[in-house]
């Protein structure tokens, strides 16, 4: 299916730069100033009056461009340096007021698009300020030298040149309140979107573990008990054949050794399904962590001397005793510590340590292992992820899920070759399970 690219028009790039508000503020009083004393040096000046108003418009031009440059290298200081143009821009018009007529001169007109342009960008209040401004400075042109102006035409200046600018910027006050509202209706809409999204992901990955779950729990209800007839069968078998002292019955010891020691594999796989599957409501009580962290490390010791692997624990006793599911914490550390244990190879070891941290309490499992690449980091709680030949995947996801359930987090750490460290912390007070 061909691919419709949106076609842009040639002159599109040259308007990219105005749409920032400051750009385009200062293009546009550039334009209105240098376009209106252009256009009013086309009326004629009486001689002793003459002024080369097309050179003044040529470096009128170049400062309003220094401008627009000044407002594009430092943003920042837009207000500053807008706040500074205006002041130049009436210094200005009051000079070609007392060159050119002064009372007379028809370079007044300029202080309309001048007070009226400032006013949309600094409001309607600032406009009123440089309406009266204007019509000071008019006043002052003309006090210096004959003709003077009536003090009517001092008010009327203030009149025509404040009520536009009023009214304009007031419409500008408006539109930015306005703009305002929208952009922030717009980031709480984003937000909302986004929390939406967040949202309908979770739901859809509920959906699918739930689905899960129920399958993991019937296959492993439908698996257990072929599992539990081969294991007697083969521990019935053994027993036959132990004893014997000839090849054959050397061999067929072996054989059904190997055959016991898959059926505990396979039983260990649906033991974790069905932990997976039916996860427990956590029964909270009162008791020590250090103890439960201590009688698994007992637990795993005689399998790990059998592997070469070296088992420590480090228990802080200032962790006090405290509501916990002992057999859920007890399941969640045994993941850790058996994935540690995995991890390493004859001659390491796994430690075991806790920490009180105020109102929390860490308990970190260690392994002197190869470490955890960033690949495999990324995906480590994923359920059924594994990188083990025979695992399930659901032992890192179940660890999470029981820590979440105290209320606490676990996080890890890992260095290339230096091992990796998973640590659970959690609240000494637990939040309120319903």
């Amino acid at each position: 299916m061909a691919v419709t690219v949106p076609t842009r028009e040639p002159w599109a790039g040259l308007f990219r730069p105005l749409e920032r508000d400051e750009r385009l503020f200062a293009v546009l009083l550039a334009f209105v100033m240098v376009g209106g004393l252009a256009t009013l040096g086309l009326l004629p000046l009486r001689p002793r009056y003459r002024v080369d108003v097309y050179s003044v418009v040529i470096w009128f031009g170049l400062y309003k461009a220094g401008i627009l440059a000044l407002v594009t290298v430092n943003p920042r200081a837009t207000r500053q340096i807008f706040i500074a143009a205006l002041c130049i821009d009436l210094l200005l018009v009051f000079l070609l007021l007392f060159l050119t007529g002064r009372g007379d001169s028809p370079f007044v007109n300029l202080f309309y698009p001048l007070v009226a342009v400032n006013a949309y960008y600094f409001g309607r209040w600032v406009g009123l300020f440089l309406a009266l401004v204007a019509g000071l400075l008019y006043w002052a042109a003309a006090s210096l030298a004959p003709p003077a102006a009536a003090w009517t035409a001092v008010v009327n200046l203030m009149a025509f040149v404040g009520l536009p600018a009023f009214a304009l910027g007031h419409v500008a006050d408006r539109e930015r309140r306005a703009r305002s509202e929208v952009e922030r209706l717009n980031a709480e809409l984003t937000g909302t979107l986004t929390r939406l999204r967040a949202a309908q992901e979770n739901l859809v990955e509920a959906e699918r573990m739930a689905t899960v779950g129920k399958l993991s729990l019937k296959v492993a209800h439908e698996v257990r008990n072929p599992i539990a007839a081969i294991q007697l069968n083969a521990e019935l078998l053994g027993d036959m054949v132990e004893g014997r002292v000839s090849e054959d019955g050397t061999e067929a010891t072996a054989l059904v050794t190997a055959i016991r020691d898959q059926v505990s594999a396979l039983d260990a796989l649906t033991e974790e399904y069905l932990a997976f599957a039916r996860f427990p409501r956590p029964q909270f009580e009162e008791d020590s962590v250090n103890d439960m962290v201590s009688a698994v490390a007992e637990f795993v010791r005689p399998l790990a001397a059998r592997q070469g692997i070296a088992v420590k624990v480090a228990t802080d006793s200032t962790v006090p005793p405290m509501e916990i599911d002992r057999t859920l914490l007890r399941q969640a550390v045994l993941n850790l510590v058996k994935n540690g244990m995995e991890a390493v190879s004859h001659g390491g070891s796994v430690t075991l340590t806790t920490a009180c941290m105020g109102d929390t309490v860490e308990i970190a499992i260690s392994d002197s292992g190869a470490g955890i690449s960033p690949e495999v980091g990324r995906r480590l709680f994923e359920q059924f992820f594994t990188t083990k030949p025979q695992g399930t995947g659901l032992g890192l996801s179940i660890s999470r899920q029981i820590v979440e359930e105290h209320g606490g987090k676990i996080r890890w750490h890992s260095a290339p070759g230096a091992g990796a460290t998973f640590t659970m912390t959690v609240p000494v007070q637990r939040a309120a399970h319903g």
